[in-house]
């Protein structure tokens, strides 16, 4: 089994981190041994969301096992413009280890504070939004609702589906088929993707 570690953090955003956390779930069906979510947090037990939800947490950040980790997950919340040293620099040593980052909304903010954002093509809420971090990546600032540059992945925290959708490729989650019609139906509605969804194809 490999972890797929969430970082938990107070005021992290209930709608960044959902559409990925049903994946995770949806695949543990067909799947159980492959994958495991790991809620960890520095040196919190439980924390609030922004939604006002109380979430436990499986652990410190100091439970991680690096050759464990299949990806770390960074939601948004309303604390990133300072602090979150001890996750970010676990992301740094994921990345030299060539294990994938997803960081969403306000957690590209710290990524670009710790300078993992200047060598490599990424999003955000707005290139705005990144300047004050004083990062020396903004040239390669792209306008999109999901960048994938190597191992990392971002997002704004408009494209929750997106981001969920590029960590269920990266992951390999599900077969590409299965990934483009849940994508097309969380994105559109239309009935095909729900067809194509629960078809014997996509299985």
């Amino acid at each position: 089994m490999t972890d797929v570690v969430l970082y938990a953090t107070d005021t992290m955003a209930d709608w960044e981190y959902s559409y990925l956390t049903a994946g995770l779930a949806m695949a543990a069906e067909q799947d159980p041994d492959r994958f495991q979510l790991r809620v960890l947090a520095d040196a919190q037990e439980e924390v609030t969301t922004k939604g006002r939800l109380r979430l436990s947490t499986d652990g410190d950040l100091d439970d991680v096992s690096l050759e464990d980790v299949a990806l770390l997950v960074l939601p948004g919340a309303d604390t990133w413009s300072d602090g979150h040293r001890r996750v970010l620099d676990l992301a740094r040593v994921l990345l030299e280890r060539h294990t994938p980052v997803a960081g969403i909304c306000g957690a590209t903010y710290g990524l670009a504070r710790a300078g993992l954002l200047d060598d490599r093509a990424h999003t955000s809420n707005a290139l705005d939004f990144l300047v004050p971090s004083g990062y020396a990546g903004a040239g390669r600032y792209r306008d999109e609702r999901v960048v994938v540059d190597g191992d990392v992945i971002t997002a704004p925290a408009t494209a929750p589906v997106d981001f969920a959708a590029a960590v269920f490729r990266r992951l390999e989650l599900f077969p590409p088929a299965t990934i483009d019609a849940w994508y097309g139906l969380y994105t559109t509605g239309e009935r095909r993707w729900f067809d194509a969804l629960s078809g014997p194809s996509a299985a």
